[in-house]
């Protein structure tokens, strides 16, 4: 079978890179973070790396995850400040160190010690869209009280009705070998509370590869994935028998279960061992987008639609 790449839509900028080292015989890691860097450099993108949308404090924090579906090895970085490269400096912790997740200061001072070149991630589009949001009456609320109050509710902020403030990019690669990796990345959840981290860096929630079965990548609300362990259900469902559609539709399922008041969209990409690409959404009409390298271009695909309410 030819080698494949699954992505988020988002992935629209790196995903013929990603394709074209599976063409040139790389690994499906190789390809995973081909794919993602591209991203985490876009500056239209203000969901991940570079131009994404900062904590409540202004700051931008990174999170980013990779595995390999061979030895289910794997490396996480959180809250990165430093550095655009998230994902190399996640994938270093894979190679590098005997861990899994650094975060904070530990992550921006180890993807220093990597070489990773240190990068401004605030870019003035990204500040004057954090600035517009902070404005309003100006409450006598004591200041912790007040942050908690304001992440309740900018998370649910209707003015992005059409990107919300926690979006992600998801990487999904099968090489000719039958090896598969998934990455994933993001600026998390915009206005969010110093240090919070989503399910993006967390293996098994918002990541999660396995040879024997497939792999599958979430975006969407972080805490939702967290809970479910959303990621690791979908490969789950499948090792026991499911195709990758019902996996998916199970695995969304789940989360109706959750009393969360901030709950929202949704979305999953997997792929299942073989290569068969397939996605699914809580929200109507959200696509996903894949490439073989038998492929000229990429294909932008419909997800599966299973509603929450």
């Amino acid at each position: 079978m030819a080698g494949i790449v699954v992505a988020s839509s988002n992935g629209n900028v790196g995903i013929r890179q990603a394709v074209e080292v599976l063409r040139s015989g790389g690994s499906a890691l190789d390809a995973v973070v081909a794919g993602i860097k591209p991203v985490e450099a876009n500056p239209e993108d203000h969901s991940v790396g570079y131009s994404g949308l900062p904590n409540l404090l202004g700051v931008v924090e990174l999170d980013a995850s990779i595995m390999e579906g061979r030895g289910l090895r794997a490396g996480s970085v959180g809250a990165l400040t430093t550095h655009q490269d998230a994902i190399e400096a996640a994938r270093k912790v894979m190679e590098e160190l005997p861990h899994v997740l650094i975060v904070g200061a530990g992550a921006d001072r180890f993807a220093t010690e990597m070489g990773l070149p240190a990068v401004d991630l605030l870019t003035d589009e990204a500040k004057a869209i954090w600035r517009e949001r902070l404005t309003g009456e100006n409450r006598d609320v004591a200041y912790a009280a007040r942050i908690r109050e304001m992440v309740g509710e900018l998370a649910s902020d209707p003015q992005f009705p059409e990107e919300p403030p926690h979006g992600t990019v998801n990487f999904i690669a099968r090489d000719d070998n039958g090896d598969i990796a998934c990455g994933v990345s993001t600026s998390g959840w915009a206005w969010k509370y110093p240090g919070r981290l989503g399910d993006s860096p967390i293996i098994g929630a918002g990541n999660y590869a396995d040879n024997r079965w497939g792999a599958a990548a979430c975006t969407g609300r972080g805490e939702m994935a967290q809970r479910c362990l959303t990621a690791h259900s979908v490969v789950t469902f499948m090792r026991f028998g499911m195709t990758l559609e019902d996996a998916l539709r199970t695995a969304m399922i789940d989360l109706k279960q959750l009393d969360d008041p901030y709950a929202s969209e949704m979305n999953i990409v997997g792929l299942d061992r073989d290569g068969n690409p397939a996605a699914a959404s809580t929200a109507l009409g959200k696509t996903y987008i894949y490439m073989t390298t038998a492929m000229t271009d990429f294909i932008e695909a419909p997800r599966i639609h299973v509603p929450l309410a």
